[in-house]
């Protein structure tokens, strides 16, 4: 398992993250067998949020419920979990972040976040109700760390207006195929390519310039939501011939070169898994340690149906 500093913080943190999102309606037992296999494999962080598991807190709740952390085993644990997204709109108000966050740790059983993310930009944000927010959530322990999700440069530059806490982390989608946050930086100012169009406003160069550690989520989708890439022949022969190759090299699985890709970058991406099962937590932890050389970077990069100009 590949280990990172966690931006300023003395956190060393996994690079793969468990991802809490599809847990509701497994049983205690399968719960419990998950984070195991995952904590076994040296994963340190995991992630929730308030929205996971179709009612509020639901998927938080089952985890709660499925496992009993010492004081010790909790120290040992990055515990992240989001805010944000309501039924049919986006809330960052003071009032809304704190009553979520106290819901969460009820939900978790757990005295504090390690980590809180705004889940959704909130267009009608008022950084200083965030601020207030944030304030007071750290002032009573509940939270020492914060962050953000699917938010570009500006929308974190709005925040840091008023928030005075760093905001150390973004969890963005980034997979070999869906890589726009790579990609359009490869293919800048190539005039009528599509590669070109900056759709986050630079936001690797300025997460790596300003100590934001980004996180990838649907690292193995071949768009949002589109299905995995992962032994799709049909519309992506050359990618998994390659990887197929790659991971008989290196010994391990395609899963795991899928995430060798993605934690080779030096921004030092961490990894969101979605998986419940716990063989695809171990094959992912594998692939965190491969380094792959930058020729075979660039040539799955290429295979991908992304341009080298």
């Amino acid at each position: 398992m590949k280990f990172y500093k966690l931006p300023q913080t003395d956190l060393d943190v996994s690079s793969i993250i468990l991802g809490m999102m599809r847990i509701a309606n497994m049983s205690n037992g399968e719960i419990q067998q998950l984070v195991g296999a995952a904590r076994d494999a040296g994963v340190t962080f995991i992630d929730h949020a308030d929205i996971y598991g179709g009612a509020p807190h639901r998927c938080e709740a089952r985890f709660g419920d499925a496992i009993s952390l010492t004081t010790a085993e909790r120290e040992k644990l990055v515990i992240q979990s989001k805010v944000g997204i309501r039924k049919g709109f986006f809330d960052f108000s003071s009032e809304h972040i704190l009553a979520s966050v106290d819901q969460s740790l009820a939900a978790l059983k757990t005295d504090y976040l390690d980590v809180l993310l705004l889940h959704r930009p909130d267009t009608l944000v008022e950084p200083e109700e965030v601020a207030a927010a944030f304030d007071t959530l750290k002032s009573a322990g509940k939270v020492r760390h914060f962050g953000v999700s699917n938010h570009t440069p500006g929308q974190v530059e709005l925040l840091k207006t008023a928030v005075t806490q760093p905001l150390i982390v973004n969890q963005v989608q980034l997979s070999i195929t869906h890589a726009p946050l790579i990609a359009s930086g490869v293919a800048a100012n190539m005039a009528g390519l599509d590669q070109s169009i900056d759709r986050d406003n630079g936001l690797l160069d300025y997460s790596r310039i300003n100590g934001i550690m980004l996180q990838a989520w649907s690292p193995f989708q071949k768009g949002f939501f589109d299905g995995v890439f992962l032994g799709d022949r049909e519309n992506f022969a050359d990618l998994n011939d390659a990887i197929d190759e790659l991971a008989k090299a290196y010994g391990v699985t395609p899963t795991g070169i899928a995430v060798a890709w993605i934690t080779r970058h030096p921004a030092k991406i961490q990894v969101v898994l979605g998986t419940t099962k716990p063989e695809r937590v171990v094959e992912a932890a594998a692939g965190s340690s491969v380094s792959l050389t930058r020729e075979e970077w660039y040539r799955l990069f290429r295979a991908a149906g992304h341009t080298l100009p």
